[in-house]
């Protein structure tokens, strides 16, 4: 049986590391990046100078995860706009 997650070798900052994924997230950092006209090395290299904890294959994870949420806030924005965006549903508790 076939491994969900996707081991690959790619420099960041100019060491080679590899990071494992599955390839749902690979396929997302790809469009990510091609969106924002990077490289993917320099996607990972942008989260990984970011990240405050854990390790890097978690906050790529995160912050894809981060990145399809806005989208989809934006969206529902556009669609209705009479709608807050679900950000007021995270409240400290």
């Amino acid at each position: 049986m076939k491994s969900p997650v996707v081991k690959r070798s790619i420099v960041v900052a100019g060491h080679k590391t590899s990071v494992s994924l599955e390839e749902a997230f690979w396929s997302a950092m790809k469009e990510i990046s091609s969106a924002r006209d990077l490289t993917l090395s320099e996607l990972v290299g942008e989260i990984d100078n970011r990240r405050q904890q854990g390790n890097l294959s978690s906050a790529i994870r995160l912050f894809v995860l981060d990145h399809f949420r806005k989208r989809a806030e934006q969206a529902e924005a556009d669609i209705r706009p009479d709608v807050a965006p679900l950000a007021h549903l995270h409240t400290a508790g």
